[in-house]
């Protein structure tokens, strides 16, 4: 493996991890914020607001999120293929969010979804060769 593909590979790895975990956490927050519709007819629209931006997980999922938006520019800084790129971070990104929402979320992924996400990462794997 080249520095190159090293390069690549290592970017696309890190923009997939830190969007899974932008995923997770401002989920993970929000399922712990509750209902803002109820949030709101109580406090009113700034309360439901200030719930949400209290959250310090939903901060640090947001800060995840930035931090995958801006590792992706730095993955699709020129020679790397966007059109290797694009579909690999984002194949990586639905399977990864897969696995975390069965295992950490405890949501029912179905089969259907299991193989939907395999055949995904295939696609992208046959693009990598």
């Amino acid at each position: 493996m080249n520095a190159l593909t090293f390069r690549i590979w290592s970017s696309i790895l890190l923009v997939a991890s830190t969007a899974v975990a932008g995923d997770v956490l401002t989920a993970g927050a929000m399922r712990r914020i509750g209902d803002l519709d109820a949030i709101r007819a109580q406090s009113g629209l700034l309360g439901a607001i200030r719930a949400v931006v209290s959250s310090p997980m939903f901060l640090l999922g947001v800060f995840a999120m930035a931090l995958s938006f801006f590792s992706l520019l730095f993955a699709l800084s020129p020679p790397a293929p966007v059109s290797l790129i694009a579909p690999a971070t984002a194949s990586i990104t639905y399977l990864g969010n897969a696995i975390v929402a069965k295992y950490f979320l405890h949501e029912n992924v179905d089969r259907r979804r299991w193989l939907a996400a395999v055949f995904v990462c295939i696609g992208v794997a046959l693009l990598a060769k």
